[in-house]
């Protein structure tokens, strides 16, 4: 049985006023219908077709519901099988009484744009799906939309763009813009061939014969991680350092490599099962409201009633201003928020929360995220792990198997950990958030037995990104999700010596070198005074039993014990500098150095990929290129990383080579003026490299979404009472 959709109260219609419209589309919409029923084949229900052009005129004519079906590009793993549901969506569209159109966007694949200069424009992408995405709803009059939502930057872009274009249309008083999300299903990860394990057992062996431990232990670990594109990297870096010191040749290298390769991604495409911007974004949009929980953790493209449930619900959504998309987005923050802290979710989405706010006509910042954030303990419910069997893809498993609902599984958990949200907040279903939860069947973690991803009782009290501040900027982000508590400990309250680079490409050269720590002590990077203050800093100790030391035996016990802690600086990779792209390959490179990953946290005004591990901070603001303070620090300078206490301070080098630890960034730029501006000039030469028309001038800093700086000026309305409506209550029950 379809839902029928009423006609759109809205005194605009151009498929009314306009003939050329009529002309025009209703060869699209039976061609896309026409081209639907072939694809589906015998799997196609419904009666004979109807859509004769005569039938799309008169429902263009009566301004029935035109809802675009918003697929991606094929070129990306996650839109392999859009055909089969964008035939399916059109089917049921029609069925219920709409006109379907079908249009899609590109979409970036972050995977391949990784270390080339494509992702210097991935974040650029995001802005430019929002507007394509407004242009073309606004000129062929679109009332809503269905989107195949896919990997990366495509999906807060979305968000994003029918968020700016709903605040546009209840502005000027038209219809309210709905839409209904569809994740693509979970890509399975891959599984190393049998003969292809015994082949790197041996490389292993031969490491350990040859006297290199290091490259047996990091193989050794690349190879406990569920085959994904990201485990792939680190494959790489193994491989890399393997060949430079002759343990396999450079054949052998390009045969794993293809090996790996080959044999990673499952034929029918989706989003990686690991839980980086893919599959937060999938998190969050559904923390939104946005998706239908039939659609939202499938292992395989979605069968029709699937889509059928979820086209079927915007009946109960069409003309209500409540449900217009950037309604839904104000209304759901706080949840999303949270949904995505306890999740470990990834570090873009910092950014792109506030876009969508801000697209969406909300003031808004990362500061308003992190009060969302912080204003109660999100504990960390995800028990996630690409080593132990729990990737995403076992979550859709559990999902399918009826024994987990995803996201409205983790919301209930919140509740239950005393976490307040906002039940009272409506969704594309139709029904607030309380209503979906009434019906508590499979809702409870404990109804996987083996194996949960979600949890009932948290893995530790606290999760998600912290905002950093510090004397020398005003904000950056930090994934405490993505560390370990041990690791945690090994970094926070420590002090670190500055390492710093230019750009990322001289970073990974120097990351990639095996021998970097030892080069650092034969080169006495460091000052004996700065080595022995460190020491007595970051392990007190040990200093006695090093007083007499050389400095060669003090570099060492240092590097070996961890007390050595290096700040790998990596600027000029901001928005406006260079695209802010992701430094996941040297955190890659940095986390597949045994010695290294101990030591080094990187500090970058880039992004990070949601799949790092580690101390990993970015998004520093401002950004070099601006003059930030990031642009002024140099190697053998000390930093102190505060990471709980949520700072990063410039210590004063004179008084911490007598042994004192104090904060001064005072006259630090006027000394390094001339520096700063030979810097400059590199980044401005360096930034000539990334095509002028996708440079993302006159755009907002990452604290603030990096949205056109338009975007910015028209976000005026202040999100907070939506939240304090008696209708948005808050449950707080145990």
């Amino acid at each position: 049985m379809s839902a029928t959709y009423p006609l759109i109260e809205n005194s605009v219609n151009p498929y009314r006023d306009n003939v050329q419209g009529k002309a025009n589309e209703p060869i699209t919409v039976a061609g896309l219908l026409d081209r639907s029923k072939q694809i589906l084949g015998n799997t196609y229900e419904g009666d004979t077709p109807d859509w004769s052009l005569d039938a799309i005129y008169e429902r263009l004519e009566n301004n029935a519901p035109r809802i675009a079906i918003i697929g991606g590009s094929s070129d990306h793993p996650a839109h392999i099988m859009d055909f089969q549901t964008s035939a399916r969506a059109a089917v049921r569209i029609w069925q219920n009484g709409g006109v379907p159109f079908y249009f899609s966007t590109p979409v970036m694949c972050d995977g391949t744009a990784q270390n080339n200069k494509g992702m210097s424009y991935s974040l650029q992408s995001r802005n430019a799906v929002a507007q394509m995405i407004v242009n073309q709803l606004e000129a062929h009059s679109y009332h809503g939309a269905f989107i195949i939502q896919g990997c990366d930057k495509q999906p807060l872009g979305v968000v994003s763009g029918l968020a700016h274009l709903d605040r546009l249309r209840q502005e000027r008083g038209e219809a309210p813009f709905f839409a209904t999300f569809a994740p693509a299903h979970v890509l399975e990860g891959g599984t190393i061939p049998a003969d292809l394990v015994k082949e790197l057992e041996e490389v292993a062996e031969r490491a350990v014969q040859q006297e290199f431990p290091d490259i047996s232990e990091d193989l050794h670990d690349a190879m406990a991680y569920i085959l994904q594109c990201s485990s792939n990297t680190s494959f790489q870096g193994v491989f890399e350092r393997a060949a430079d010191r002759g343990i396999i040749s450079k054949k052998e290298h390009k045969y794993f490599e293809q090996r790996l390769a080959v044999n990673t991604c499952d034929g029918s495409g989706g989003i990686c099962a690991f839980n980086g911007t893919g599959n937060s974004s999938r998190h969050i949009v559904a923390g939104f409201g946005l998706v239908h929980p039939s659609l939202e953790l499938l292992t395989a493209a979605p069968e029709q009633h699937q889509v059928n449930a979820a086209l079927d619900s915007l009946a109960h959504i069409i003309n209500k201003p409540e449900f217009g998309v950037s309604k839904l987005v104000g209304a759901n923050i706080r949840n999303a928020i949270r949904i995505h802290s306890a999740s470990g979710g990834s570090t873009n989405l910092m950014m792109h929360v506030v876009s969508a706010m801000l697209f969406g006509g909300y003031q808004f910042s990362l500061w308003d995220l992190d009060k969302l954030h912080h204003e109660h303990m999100i504990p960390d419910l995800f028990n996630y792990s690409l080593t132990e069997d729990r990737d995403i893809f076992q979550l859709a498993i559990q999902c399918c198997d009826s024994d987990s609902r995803g996201m409205e599984s983790l919301f209930y958990e919140l509740i239950e950990n005393g976490v307040p949200m906002d039940i009272h907040a409506l969704t594309v279903t139709g029904q607030a958030w309380r209503d979906r939860l009434d019906d508590e069947e499979t809702l409870s973690a404990d109804n996987v037995k083996e194996n949960p991803i979600i949890l009932s009782k948290p893995r530790r009290a606290y999760s998600g990104v912290d905002v950093l501040k510090g004397n020398f900027f005003e904000s950056a982000v930090v994934k405490i999700s993505g560390m370990p508590t041990l690791q945690l400990d090994q970094f926070d309250k420590k002090t670190a010596l500055v390492l710093y680079y230019e750009n990322e490409e001289e970073a990974n050269r120097h990351l990639l070198n095996s021998g970097l720590v030892d080069e650092l002590r034969d080169n006495r990077t460091f000052p004996e005074d700065i080595l022995r203050s460190q020491l007595k800093h970051n392990e007190p100790e040990a200093v006695e039993q090093y007083r007499d030391a050389s400095y060669e035996e003090l570099f060492d016990y240092m590097a070996a014990s961890g007390a050595l802690k290096l700040a790998i600086v990596i600027s000029g990779q901001g928005p406006e500098a260079f695209g802010m792209p992701e430094m996941f390959t040297p955190m890659q490179h940095l986390n597949a150095n045994r010695k290294m990953k101990k030591l080094g946290t990187i500090i970058s005004d880039g992004r990070y990929s949601g799949v790092t591990f580690g101390a990993a901070i970015g998004h520093m603001t401002p950004e070099a290129i601006n003059g930030g303070g990031i642009l002024y620090v140099n190697t053998g300078d000390i930093l102190y990383l505060g990471l709980r206490e949520n700072v990063i301070e410039f210590a004063d080098k004179k008084a911490f080579s007598e042994g004192k630890l104090e904060y001064s960034f005072e006259g630090i730029k006027e000394s390094r003026k001339e520096l700063a501006e030979q810097r400059l000039a590199l980044m401005k030469k360096r930034q000539k490299l990334i095509a002028a028309s996708n440079r993302m001038t006159r755009h907002t800093d990452a604290a603030n979404g990096v949205v056109p700086e338009a975007v910015l000026e028209d976000a005026w309305e202040d999100y907070r009472p939506i939240l304090e409506q008696g209708s948005w209550k808050t449950k707080t029950t145990n």
